[in-house]
């Protein structure tokens, strides 16, 4: 009788495990749209997508529309600019989306308290985040906030540009801040970083940035021939995720890997001159958005260009796997 009974908890174990599977591949499946800026990737507690409430369902398909608003009361919100770079909204703040080109990236933060984490730009990125009427052109990687109710632009790491009512340019660099409620008269200044790493916003973009890293960590593995950096959709933690040409850290120091990771050591790109070569160099300088109108930015349509790499269940074991280390030289070896 104990081994019928065992046996009969097995079979029914069996029958279950299907329908359990089932119900889980819609939440989980590859979205339709392919992530372009404006893509929302995380959601937590009440927020609305110009004026219609958005929930986590809604991730991966969502996307802002030049002209249309995310907003949060009593929650948080994080969204896809071009690959590499996120937006992350705190309680009780709103952002809108004014131009979703990748070349032309532009998005006013009208209240409240926004993140944006930058972990790659190209020379032809144009990423300005506009607060108070005020454009603000982000330089180099790094990690930023504005708050729009004290007209506050902090820079925790990287290098950012504001524009005067004169044309010419202010720069902010690492560990400082400028205030541009007034307009741009005064000087960016120092700030105590230790302090503000300690606001909700920084602790909860410092969390989400780790569980991306863990996502692309998880994806990584599974890309081989055909690879291509951008934004990659994990179906365990149903969001997407970046994959980069080279391994980097994110601001908050955890760390994100290209392809084929496994075997890969940090003193490979520490040491071989990964930081030396300049990776964070490409930036470009300080310069105008690529579309401006007399009354500000305008917004532009939609590129047609996308930056998702790939899908899930679409040949990720077709591919092979980094063999003796990215910068080893080991080589590739049969599929995964």
């Amino acid at each position: 009788m104990p081994r019928l009974k065992k046996i009969t908890i097995a079979a029914l174990a069996a029958m279950f495990v299907p329908a359990l599977f089932a119900l889980d591949i819609p939440q989980n499946a590859q979205p339709a749209n392919n992530a372009v800026p404006g893509t929302l990737n995380y959601v937590e507690g009440s927020a609305t997508l110009n004026g219609q409430t958005i929930g986590q369902r809604a991730v991966g398909s969502a996307m802002i529309e030049p002209g249309q608003t995310i907003a949060t009361t009593n929650g948080r919100v994080e969204v896809l600019l071009t690959p590499g770079v996120f937006l992350r909204l705190a309680h009780n703040s709103a952002v809108q989306m004014v131009s979703p080109d990748l070349t032309n990236t532009v998005v006013k933060v009208e209240q409240g308290r926004a993140a944006i984490e930058v972990d790659q730009l190209f020379k032809e990125n144009d990423i300005h985040i506009v607060e108070n009427n005020v454009p603000v052109q982000l330089i180099k990687t790094g990690l930023y906030e504005f708050d729009a109710d004290r007209g506050g632009v902090l820079v925790f790491s990287g290098e950012a540009a504001v524009r005067k009512t004169s044309g010419k340019w202010e720069t902010i660099k690492s560990g400082h801040d400028l205030n541009i409620a007034e307009g741009v008269t005064m000087k960016p200044a120092k700030f105590d970083v230790n302090q503000q790493e300690q606001s909700g916003l920084y602790r909860w973009s410092s969390l989400r940035s780790d569980y991306l890293a863990e996502a692309n960590q998880q994806m990584a593995g599974y890309y081989g021939a055909g690879y291509a950096p951008g934004w990659y959709w994990d179906p365990y933690m149903w969001n997407y995720t970046f994959l980069g040409a080279y391994p980097f850290m994110s601001p908050f120091g955890w760390g994100f890997y290209p392809m084929g990771y496994m075997g890969l050591g940090w003193g490979g790109f520490y040491g071989g001159g990964f930081y030396g070569r300049g990776y964070h160099g490409h930036a470009p300088g300080p310069h105008g958005p690529v579309n401006t109108r007399a009354g500000g930015f305008g917004p532009t349509a939609r590129s047609s260009q996308t930056f998702h790499g790939g899908a899930f269940g679409g040949g990720f074991h077709g591919g092979a796997a980094m063999g003796g280390g990215f910068h080893g030289g080991g080589g590739f070896h049969g599929g995964r």
